[in-house]
């Protein structure tokens, strides 16, 4: 589970095999944050599908039961699913030094 102010419950996907942090949209207007800096990026999806973020959100606090995390979430244009909004990469878990138990 994570806390983002104005969202009652936010649960986030953790995918090892994506190196960035993906954030929806509409959520990131929800969520009353800066704005997001444009980027030149292009993503290939699971589908293979091309899409083009619409910016990098920089400088996000995440809070992760009682501790707080700075990163940064690319912006995309997508349909997230209502209880799992975000999708955690690689350098969340950097940042956090998560221990993944396999």
């Amino acid at each position: 589970p994570c806390d983002f102010p104005g969202m009652d419950i936010c649960l986030a996907l953790v995918d090892l095999g994506l190196s960035i942090n993906l954030m929806p949209l509409s959520i990131w207007k929800n969520l009353s944050i800066p704005e997001i800096t444009p980027t030149q990026m292009t993503l290939e999806l699971a589908d293979r599908s091309i899409t083009r973020p619409k910016g990098v959100g920089e400088d996000v606090f995440v809070k992760v039961g009682k501790f707080y995390f700075l990163t940064d979430f690319v912006v995309v244009d997508f349909e997230a699913g209502p209880r799992v909004p975000f999708i955690l990469g690689r350098s969340f878990l950097r940042t956090g030094r998560a221990l993944i138990d396999v």
